[in-house]
């Protein structure tokens, strides 16, 4: 038995960007079950009291989408009773790692160089892009895992908003919800108290600067035209989300329905 979660958001301290995707409608009339799924940032900041309330969300498994890299930067999670942890890295941590860096300890010139002229823009669209075509066998898990046994699931990754963004999309798509709805809960990482703390090394002024931030916000921030790349890629790769799910994620039509029994009113 799930816990009903209650509709007004809790105030997690050390957990960001934590939210049931309970409600959101499918195109045949039907809707997201409430206090099945689950999308949040890292666990590995978790207050006591935040563990607590995840404990009592009766989780089955914390899909964990960060690569070891994510794991040293921030913490392993924090331990759960009873619940399943699934460590399902939805990108390379040798891809970027220097990258990375740039940005954390890079100087205004350096920053200009490698974010400027739309380019931190067209470095997370090729990002969804790639997930999506070279992530198949990690959403199949995923997807076959709700489809079985694994809900109610928690999907997160280091802000909660890309890898777990996608994951998320894909497992709605699986089940029919609508796009125009999986893209508002997609942007709804915007809100301030559920984005990712941007961290760069130093604490002058100028490490912040209006500058800096500006030329950050497009790793930072939740933008349609990301998700929309993914979309994109799923009609230019197989023709349609039917054909995605059936030969990209092996996704029969028995399973499709299991999982849709599990997630849907």
């Amino acid at each position: 038995m799930t816990q009903q979660i209650p509709s007004t958001e809790p105030e997690l301290a050390g957990v960001r960007n934590f939210r049931d995707v309970g409600g959101l409608p499918t195109v045949d009339g039907r809707r997201v079950r409430h206090g099945v799924l689950f999308r949040s940032g890292h666990l590995a900041h978790a207050t006591d009291e935040d563990a607590a309330f995840l404990a009592s969300l009766g989780l089955h498994t914390v899909f964990d989408f960060r690569n070891a890299a994510d794991q040293r930067l921030e913490g392993p999670d924090v331990e759960l009773p009873g619940v399943r942890n699934v460590n399902l890295p939805l990108s390379d941590p040798a891809d970027g790692a220097e990258f990375w860096k740039m940005v954390r300890d890079g100087d205004i010139e350096q920053l200009r160089e490698i974010l400027g002229d739309g380019k931190a823009a067209g470095r997370m669209i090729a990002s969804y892009r790639s997930i999506v075509t070279d992530r198949t066998g990690e959403h199949s898990r995923v997807l076959h895992s709700l489809a079985e046994d694994s809900v109610p699931a928690l999907m997160h990754c280091a802000a909660g908003k890309d890898r777990a963004g996608l994951s998320i999309a894909v497992t709605l798509l699986a089940v029919g919800v609508e796009e125009e709805a999986i893209l508002a809960d997609y942007l709804e990482s915007n809100a301030k108290h559920r984005r990712y703390k941007v961290r760069r090394n130093g604490t002058s002024a100028e490490a912040y600067s209006p500058e800096v931030m500006e030329l950050l916000s497009p790793l930072f921030d939740a933008r349609a035209e990301y998700l929309a790349a993914a979309f994109h890629t799923i009609e230019d790769t197989w023709g349609g989300v039917e054909a995605y799910l059936e030969q990209g994620l092996g996704l029969a039509p028995e399973t499709r329905e299991r999982l849709r029994e599990r997630l849907l009113d």
